[in-house]
């Protein structure tokens, strides 16, 4: 399942020329009978884009997509690199506050990760304000104004409320998930290239105890499998800054070795909290955008009477030479056979192997040269190739306790126009003897009453 299909679905619904049996036929191939209504719409357009002329609608549109977000990803990138860059920018005079970075890649994420959660939640609605106020959105606005990018035809998106804000969603975290490895790439950096010495410094009345419970807290995932990338009461009361003339005192200088150990802490900080959470919500996003688009295809004008027209059958003939209709008459009328001739030109069995009508015929010690199984599992194609094979007088076991289907009716129809005589012969269980219940036949012979079609006969 992928946007692919669904705006491709969109643009044969638009352009659908195909008649109601084509659809129908389509319906009872064999593959199809069983098959979800979502699968059936996916081969259907599957189906119908093989003789569509190119480009299709969703090479347009996907790789309109594709610029965006690629253009959009690599700002991302980028932002992310010298945002890391700058908070992490070691002059050799002062430290580096590790406060400002905690807040790029803690604070920042999990108060976006929150947003983010609760947008989900909204997504089914027409205006989400967490959508709507997207940086993705109106970037997106913006470099849709670029040359040869106002003929691409967006309404297949844009009038989908559900599914816009589903891929506004993931993308967004997307974009994130980019910014983030721009941080990380920037720590690696500058841990590799500068001996940089970190330390702490807020204006909050904060002593050294109450910012390592703080650290300890942060350090949860993963403290206790690597306990030296957790920082210690000794090194944040050694690292912690006050801002008092230009010079920094000299416990600060003294330990300037031992400061540069926050890069442990700061790098795990990164990984779990900018990288592995934001992973977590993008795989939720890219689940619920699988769900959306799910549901949207069958949200797609035309696809309830696609659908609709797959099931329902059309009664029609493929006969050469016209024919009577049929017409209702009364059960009195209806002819009935009340014993069987030992031979028939051909012996069919609706819903039914080869091998049992055999078994049956023995049984009932009757003799043909052709046996068919027809319906149930058999293909279209297949039906019709038995229908052409067929001619006199034919007998056709049905089950007698399954009421007639509009598919049977569909196949008798066709038949009729092929063969002399049709007897149907409603079946009890093998248990029975194939003795059938007289309720059975009565349903059958109401049904079949109705064709007033005198090549149609009834085994009571």
């Amino acid at each position: 399942m992928t946007l692919t299909s669904y705006i491709n679905l969109y643009e044969v619904l638009q352009n659908d020329t195909a008649t109601k049996k084509e659809k129908r036929d389509f319906g009872l191939q064999k593959e199809m009978k069983n098959a979800s209504s979502f699968s059936k719409l996916i081969a259907w357009q599957e189906r119908i884009m093989l003789v569509c002329q190119k480009p299709f609608l969703s090479d347009t549109i996907l790789e309109y997509l594709y610029k965006i977000t690629f253009v959009l990803v690599l700002i991302s990138f980028v932002a992310g690199f010298f945002s890391g860059s700058m908070l992490l920018s070691y002059s050799g005079k002062e430290p580096v506050n590790i406060i400002y970075f905690l807040a790029m890649v803690v604070v920042l994420p999990l108060f976006t990760m929150l947003i983010t959660l609760f947008s989900m939640l909204q997504a089914n609605k027409k205006h989400d304000i967490w959508v709507d106020i997207s940086s993705t959105l109106w970037l997106e606005k913006i470099l849709s104004i670029l040359p040869n990018q106002k003929n691409v035809k967006m309404d297949i998106l844009t009038k989908n409320p559900l599914l816009l804000n589903w891929t506004i969603i993931k993308r967004s975290q997307l974009l994130a998930l980019f910014f983030s490895l721009g941080l990380l790439l920037s720590l690696f950096f500058v841990i590799v290239t500068k001996d940089i010495a970190f330390s702490w410094s807020s204006t909050l009345n904060v002593n050294a105890k109450e910012f390592y419970d703080f650290i300890y807290t942060l350090s949860f995932p993963w403290r206790a499998y690597l306990p030296s990338a957790v920082p210690s009461v000794e090194l944040i009361e050694q690292s912690h800054y006050f801002r008092l003339g230009h010079r920094l005192n000299a416990e600060m200088v003294q330990n300037a070795s031992k400061l540069g150990e926050w890069w442990k802490f700061l790098l795990l900080c990164t990984l779990f909290y900018a990288l592995f959470l934001r992973i977590v919500v993008y795989s939720i996003a890219s689940f619920g955008f699988q769900k959306a688009l799910k549901k949207s295809f069958f949200s797609l004008d035309g696809v309830k009477e696609l659908l609709f027209d797959m099931r329902e059958a059309i009664v029609s003939s493929n006969a050469l030479t016209s024919e009577k209709r049929f017409i209702s008459t009364s059960l009195e009328e209806m002819d009935k056979v009340e014993m069987l001739n030992k031979q028939y030109d051909v012996i069919q069995g609706w819903s039914l192997l080869t091998s049992q009508i055999k078994e049956i015929n023995g049984f009932m010690k009757l003799e043909s040269s052709l046996v068919f199984g027809v319906g149930g599992g058999n293909s279209l194609s297949k039906d019709t190739q038995i229908i052409k094979e067929s001619f006199g007088e034919v007998l056709l076991y049905v089950k007698a306790w399954e009421p007639p289907t509009m598919d049977f009716m569909d196949y008798l129809d066709e038949l009729l126009p092929c063969v002399d005589k049709i007897i149907i012969y409603p079946l009890g269980t093998q248990e029975e003897e194939y003795l059938s219940k007289e309720r059975f036949i009565d349903i059958w012979e109401r049904k079949i009453s109705a064709l007033n079609n005198e090549k149609v006969w009834i085994k009571r």
